[in-house]
């Protein structure tokens, strides 16, 4: 099995998300400006979309998206799913608040001069402070760390670096989950540590 991934990027939930569980894979490199992969090979022959992830199955198969990759790997790992008779659901809803709200706003953000990014900025501040306010028992699930918690973890930490001013539990959130194994192991698999 191999994850496409771009240092840096959003893939980088699915890097996390996919050593919390225990799963054997290969993390293949993107270069997203020239779609190319590391060693050779274009990266649009993988995925069509052109950005990451991609996971590629022993099979062929291919499944994109952050929303879909982490929640097959929740369905592979229980133990990183919200638990009860709509756990499964609340992640979906928690990733895809994530993924619309959050996520989708940067890119946006990015391609805007800068003298008139302020209102994106805020927008993508409001959706962090409301993330901010599900940590007060330490992830976005309470105490138990969940495929969610990455995808939250690397947009937050790549707006800290932009210079976004976030809301404390969201500083603090960042360094506890920088501390964690599996996410030390995928910065440095990335080149990021």
């Amino acid at each position: 099995m191999k994850l496409y991934s771009a240092p840096g990027f959003t893939s980088l939930a699915d890097h996390i998300a996919m050593l919390e569980a225990g799963i054997q894979f290969e993390v293949v490199k993107v270069d997203i400006e020239t779609k190319q992969i590391e060693g050779g090979g274009r990266y649009l022959d993988i995925n069509p979309k052109g950005y990451v992830p991609a996971l590629v199955f022993e099979d062929g198969e291919v499944l994109t998206e952050n929303v879909a990759i982490l929640a097959w790997v929740a369905d592979r790992a229980p133990e990183l799913a919200p638990q009860g008779h709509l756990g499964r659901y609340r992640l979906l809803e928690m990733l895809s608040f994530i993924a619309t709200e959050i996520h989708k706003r940067f890119p946006t953000y990015l391609m805007l001069p800068e003298d008139v990014r302020e209102p994106i900025a805020q927008e993508i501040l409001r959706w962090f402070r409301f993330a901010a306010g599900r940590l007060e028992r330490g992830y976005l699930f309470g105490k138990t760390f969940t495929v969610a918690d990455p995808y939250l973890f690397q947009l937050a930490r790549g707006a800290a670096e932009l210079g976004f001013q976030l809301p404390e539990p969201l500083r603090d959130y960042i360094a506890r989950i920088e501390e964690r194994p599996a996410v030390q192991a995928a910065l440095r698999r990335e080149g990021l540590a």
